[in-house]
């Protein structure tokens, strides 16, 4: 099923307090600054305010003090350095860019062989699949297929794809506690440069990577194409006690 739903006010709402969770601008133990305040700087009504923050409440980023107000627990991490899992919204806007969303097309199948293997199911089981473009300045810059399996997505609507996959699955109880993520060059084939608007044959990074929960269950499963021009991007590796000579 395809989608070009424009995103709800509370879903903007939502995003835009999310990046700022990202990067940095509401750090962690912060208080969240007062309704009216904040309702004026995303020029929402406080209904469709509460209405996010509520959401992100549930997903465990803010928690609620009695009689002193609402505090930052949990920030998305940057993950323009690649021992890190995060928020490309943030990466865009963080490398001078006006980020954008476009969501391809979103559906429920049947796990194919390499999905069940990865995502560790059973030969019935069906994924729920989103696939999206993020936009830098109104420009592709990242093609990404994402797969969920459908057994944790219980209550969850379709329209609720549309936002961060990451809250998603922490509102369906999985936050994503660790991941593991596969880097590899290649070239854009012919659906590839469409999607991308780049010439047939251009580099692209190819990312596979498998997100876990903190009980060690695989609950996504990304493939992105990143056009290569478009970041820098940073491998962090750290030495190890006693290491001899690589």
């Amino acid at each position: 099923m395809r989608s070009r739903r424009r995103p709800s006010l509370v879903d903007e709402v939502r995003r835009g307090l999310l990046d700022e969770l990202a990067d940095g601008t509401l750090p962690l133990g912060s208080k969240l600054p007062n309704e009216s305040e904040l309702a004026l700087r995303f020029r929402v009504s406080r209904a469709t305010l509460r209405e996010a923050v509520s959401g992100l409440l549930e997903a465990g980023y803010l928690t609620r003090r009695q009689g002193s107000g609402t505090y930052v627990t949990y920030a998305p991490r940057s993950r323009h350095a690649l021992d890190t899992t995060v928020s490309y919204t943030a990466l865009i806007r963080d490398a001078g860019h006006d980020p954008g969303e476009r969501v391809v097309s979103k559906q429920s199948r049947p796990a194919n062989e390499a999905e069940r293997a990865l995502l560790d199911l059973d030969g019935g089981e069906r994924v729920v699949e989103v696939e999206r473009i993020r936009l830098a300045d109104g420009r592709p810059v990242i093609y990404s297929r994402d797969r969920i399996p459908e057994g944790l997505l219980a209550g969850v609507g379709p329209e609720q794809l549309d936002s961060s996959l990451y809250v998603v699955l922490d509102w369906a109880g999985h936050r994503v506690a660790r991941a593991s993520a596969r880097l590899v060059p290649t070239l854009a084939d012919a659906r590839l440069a469409r999607l991308l608007e780049v010439k047939r044959g251009t580099p692209l990074l190819h990312v596979d990577q498998v997100d876990h929960d903190a009980a060690g269950v695989a609950v996504m499963l990304s493939h992105e194409w990143h056009v290569a021009d478009a970041f820098e991007l940073t491998v962090n590796r750290r030495s190890f006690p006693d290491a001899g000579e690589p």
